[in-house]
């Protein structure tokens, strides 16, 4: 097995044993915290399913570089026996994706909010970056059962190959409206919504970002949309998806997508220009 491949596989055990953790928590009892707002939520089972993730991913590969949405906490404590945890078997914990070298994305539960409510939309996702380049991306949605991958050679779901849309008549289109919307920037969001209403078919809204590119990927969305800051926990492996199944990821101009800036405009590729158009009358 090439070491692409064998990122991959790890990549959807990864996903599968961080989800099953968070399943089992799932409309239990939650101890649930904020972070940068009231609305920016962290549960034990986000902290419990990374533990589980970074556990899975340092058993074939001890001392590589992390990327995570939840702080790298020791789970065992002061009183912790002196074997290392699987937190300290990894590598450098890294605050953005490095340029060179192998790096692990890991978002425990996107959709955390949706989650902590008792809605069953929500994924463990992870991204295999090696020298900047996402190599292999799981996102496993274990309330629905659904796993979808991309690998050196295929994307999937369930095994079955992702393809994404074949419609190229903007007006037929579901466009996801995704990210975090600060209440200050309501003014925004509305000029975004009322543009993708006014050119498209119909929009949604899921709370979960990797899902709703999960979405584009297997052709139940045409395009998913945003021009607000963004983070690689909640995009790369969406993107990878996107990509690997036929689609267009661009930022929001239309130029070459990175996790660094604002925005991410995601399609079947067959329109993607009509898609950007929508977002720059937007922002205008």
């Amino acid at each position: 097995m090439s070491d692409a491949r064998q990122r991959a596989a790890l990549t959807e055990r990864a996903v599968r044993a961080g989800g099953a953790v968070a399943r089992d928590i799932f409309r239990g009892e939650l101890t649930i915290e904020t972070k940068a707002n009231k609305n920016d939520l962290v549960t034990d089972a986000d902290r419990e399913a990374q533990r589980q993730v970074v556990h899975t991913i340092v058993q074939e590969f001890p001392n590589e570089a992390f990327l995570t949405e939840e702080s790298f906490e020791n789970p065992g404590g002061e009183d912790a026996p002196d074997a290392p945890t699987p937190i300290q078997r990894a590598g450098e914990v890294v605050d953005s994706v490095p340029e060179t070298g192998p790096c692990w994305v890991v978002d425990p539960i996107d959709g955390t909010a949706n989650f902590a409510r008792g809605i069953r939309l929500w994924t463990t996702s992870v991204a295999a970056v090696d020298d900047g380049e996402t190599v292999a991306a799981g996102t496993y949605l274990p309330s629905l059962q659904d796993i979808y991958t991309a690998g050196p050679d295929s994307a999937t779901r369930n095994g079955e190959t992702l393809v994404t849309s074949q419609r190229d008549d903007p007006e037929t289109f579901a466009v996801g409206l995704v990210a975090y919307w600060a209440g200050d920037r309501s003014e925004q969001f509305g000029a975004l919504a009322r543009e993708v209403a006014a050119r498209f078919g119909d929009s949604r809204r899921f709370g979960s970002f990797q899902a709703t590119l999960a979405m584009v990927a297997s052709g139940e969305l045409d395009a998913a949309v945003t021009t607000e800051p963004i983070t690689a926990w909640d995009t790369l492996a969406g993107v990878k998806l996107v990509e690997a199944a036929g689609g267009t990821v661009t930022d929001p101009d239309g130029s070459a997508w990175s996790a660094e800036t604002d925005g991410l405009v995601a399609s079947n590729g067959r329109t993607h220009d009509a898609v950007v158009d929508s977002i720059q009358a937007a922002i205008e």
